[in-house]
Parts: structure tokens; sequence; C-alpha cells
């Protein structure tokens, strides 16, 4: 077993001016990205022969459909997650999410988001059917490592914002009947149903929602149970910390955090307190940590922290505010937002496979090698030199390698502790 605690140390100091911003940057077009320096020919044998034999699995990734939304892609134009690129980084299974953003409080604003939800889940299901010579939609851990054994990709349907329920408890036995396993509740801004770690700016009054439950209200709460009842995995990623530990504390079967970074060595509100870890970790559940920039930012460096304010101030900005650096559209002009944009990249620069392994580090000295795991969120995320979409997921392999993890440790990262929490979740339900 590998112990990081000591190595952690170092190895932060060394990576914390690796950062990036870029990857919540998303607005405009797309821009080359850079390269991370090549790495050791014998060390990249041995992550390869590790790699292929690990069930190698993304915890969180984004289905696009909008052609606006094709500004998430990489620089080549195309799917961070496309086919060919999951084959490339030996993906052996990803979760596609059933995504939908904040809108208003209404029933027809419901509506809004379940069309969205119908409509990539139908995406979903059409892409593997596009490709089944290489591609399966597996519901069972069972299934997915009999993908891995054909040699094909398995594609896990994920649900993110409970607002695509319209209210209706019920509508969470049609997702699942439609194969859809893992369930976030939240996204971007509170719902009817839990508190967001990111409350929605409102672009009209200029103020921030106010918690709507403390956590998660009683649909939340009858959510929860009814995810347990199925057989669903539980996400609680983009939660607020109030419904995180009250989502881990209420649910029978361990949860996951799909795609969440640690807060105490990056400061931003949707990142994981030692608390939430630590509660995750406790009831068996797994925290998946993500090469997305925005969330591995080290906001302890006083350089960098003048450098963003200086930037903020030059787009009329205050320097400060409630949810620190998460949000872009307080600039209304498009493109003044562009050349804001513009700078905040120049500013932080790309972040790097060994900032990404730090947090990690982290999160397997507080809780231990079987908690851990990776959601890349491509397609929303990005903005790791090394790992900036799936065909570079060796990297990470020869990354953990060579802070002294075993074969055995990187399989569980990689993928077999999602796959402990799926037959968990399912073995619940039987229950």
């Amino acid at each position: 077993m590998y112990h990081p605690i000591q190595h952690h140390r170092s190895s932060f100091m060394r990576c914390a001016a690796a950062i990036s911003f870029s990857a919540l940057l998303f607005a405009g077009p797309a821009v080359a990205e850079e390269a991370a320096p090549a790495p050791d020919a014998a060390l990249m044998e041995r992550a390869r022969a590790v790699h292929e034999e690990a069930v190698v699995i993304d915890a969180h990734a984004d289905i696009v459909i909008s052609e606006s939304d094709k500004r998430f892609f990489g620089p080549d134009g195309l799917s961070r997650v496309a086919p060919a690129k999951l084959a490339a980084g030996g993906i052996d299974a990803i979760v596609m999410s059933v995504a939908v953003g904040p809108g208003p409080h209404t029933a027809e604003g419901d509506a809004v988001a379940r069309a969205e939800a119908d409509a990539k889940l139908a995406a979903i299901l059409k892409r593997a059917e596009d490709h089944a010579d290489t591609i399966v939609v597996a519901t069972t851990a069972d299934e997915v490592e009999a993908a891995h054994t054909a040699g094909k990709t398995a594609f896990i349907i994920g649900f993110q914002n409970a607002r695509s329920l319209q209210k209706d408890v019920s509508a969470l036995d049609t997702f699942y009947t439609s194969g859809v396993r893992v369930f976030g509740l939240n996204h971007l801004a509170h719902n009817d149903f839990s508190d967001s770690s990111r409350p929605a700016y409102d672009g009209e009054t200029k103020s921030y929602e106010l918690p709507a439950h403390n956590g998660l209200s009683k649909l939340g709460e009858e959510a929860i149970k009814r995810i347990n009842a199925l057989g669903g995995v539980i996400d609680v990623s983009q939660m607020s910390k109030e419904a995180t530990l009250q989502a881990a504390a209420l649910s029978t079967a361990p949860v996951i955090a799909s795609h969440s970074n640690v807060k105490v060595l990056s400061d931003v509100t949707r990142n994981l307190s030692d608390e939430e870890i630590d509660a995750i970790a406790a009831g068996g559940g797994v925290i998946h940590l993500s090469p997305f920039g925005a969330y591995l930012i080290d906001l302890s460096d006083p350089t960098l922290l003048a450098s963003i304010k200086e930037v903020r101030l030059e787009a009329g900005l205050p320097e400060t505010y409630a949810y620190p650096y998460e949000l872009y559209w307080e600039i209304e002009d498009l493109e003044a937002r562009g050349a804001f944009i513009a700078a905040m990249r120049a500013v932080l620069g790309p972040s790097s496979v060994g900032r990404l392994i730090d947090h990690i580090d982290y999160v397997v000295a507080r809780t231990g090698i079987d908690h851990v795991g990776i959601g890349t969120d491509f397609n929303h995320g990005g903005g790791v030199a090394g790992f900036a979409d799936a065909s570079e997921a060796l990297n990470v392999t020869a990354g953990l390698l060579e802070r002294g993890y075993t074969a055995d440790d990187i399989k569980k990262i990689w993928g077999g502790n999602f796959l402990r929490v799926m037959r968990a979740a399912a073995e619940g339900a039987a229950n």
C-alpha cells in the first residue's frame, strides 16, 4: 500500500503554480492546448501494462447536443470523449450524463428541463446504437466487466439535476427503466430537491440565491430513498455541503462524488470539504477527482490572488465576491466577457496531471485507497496538460506509478472502487 502523505506535501508545493482556469472560461473559440512533457519510455511501458489490465472508468462526462455547447469540445472541434478518443485512451467505461442546467422554478421551466434530459438520453442511446460494434450500454457492474473483456467501451448512463423530474419523485423510475444508474440531484443552482454548491447568479438583480432548503428538501429525501430502492448510485457532486452530508447519512448504500476535488487544496465552493470527504468514505463511497483546471486552482497563492483581482478590477468587477472565481457570466456584454476570459487564461495557464494527483494523494492519505476514483467532467471541464481528453488517460496511470502507487492501487482508483459501489447499490435494492 502506498502512503502518499510525505510525498504529497513536497509535490503539492512543486505543482502549486501549475493551475488552470481555462476549462471554466469556455466561451469563445477553442484554443490550442499546451502539451505535457514527454514521459519516460520505460515508465510508459509499465503504465500501459497496468492500464490494459485495469477496468478503466471515467465516472462523469457530458453528452453534448447543442451547437452552442460544442465550445466545450477540444481544439480539434470534436468531443473530448468521442469514441475514437475513448478507445485511444483505453477507457473501458464512462458515465455519460443526462445533465440539465439551471432555469426558472416553474412548471414551464421544469418541462423545458425534462425535454432537454429526454433529448440527451436519446442521444446517448443513439450514439451507442451507431457504434454497436464498439460501444454497449451497461446497467450492471458485471456488464461493465464483460465489455472490458470483449474489448468494448461501456456507456453507463448518469443523471444530473432533479429539475428534470418536474417535482415528481416517481419520474426516477422512468429514467432508471431507460438505463440510468447514476443519479445526481444537483447542477448549478438550487432546485426543488436539493441545494447546490453554486447558487445561481441572477443577472437582473445582481444577487445570489440564498440556501433554499439548508440541504435536502422533503422531495430530496424521498428521492434519495427511491434511488436506493431502485438500486441506483447516488452522486453528491454539485450538492451543497449540507445536502452532501445529509445524503450520505440518509443513503442506505455508498454514495459517490463523480467529479469533485479537494477544498483544502483548492478553495472553490464547488470542491469537497474534509467533512464531506470523510462522510462519503465512512459510508463506503468514492470521491472521483477531476482533471478540471478550474477546480485545481491554488487560491492560497497570494501572487495569483493579486493577479486575479487585477483582472477583475480591469473588467469593472468587484475584486472579491461570495463564490470565489467561479462565475464569469457577471459580465453581460459578450465582447467584454471574452476579453475577461482571455485575460484570465493568460494569468492562470494550464494545470497538470501532477496537480490532479496531488488531490488524489490527499484523499488517499485521508481515507485510504478504497475511496478514490477519477471523473473527468469532459465536455464541460478540461484544462489539464497531459489529460486534455480521454485519449490521454494513460498519462494518469503513468503519473500514479511515478508517485509510488501499486498496480492494485491503480486498478481500484481507475474503476474497481466505482464497480464496488455499483454492486453495493444494486445489492441494497435486491435486499
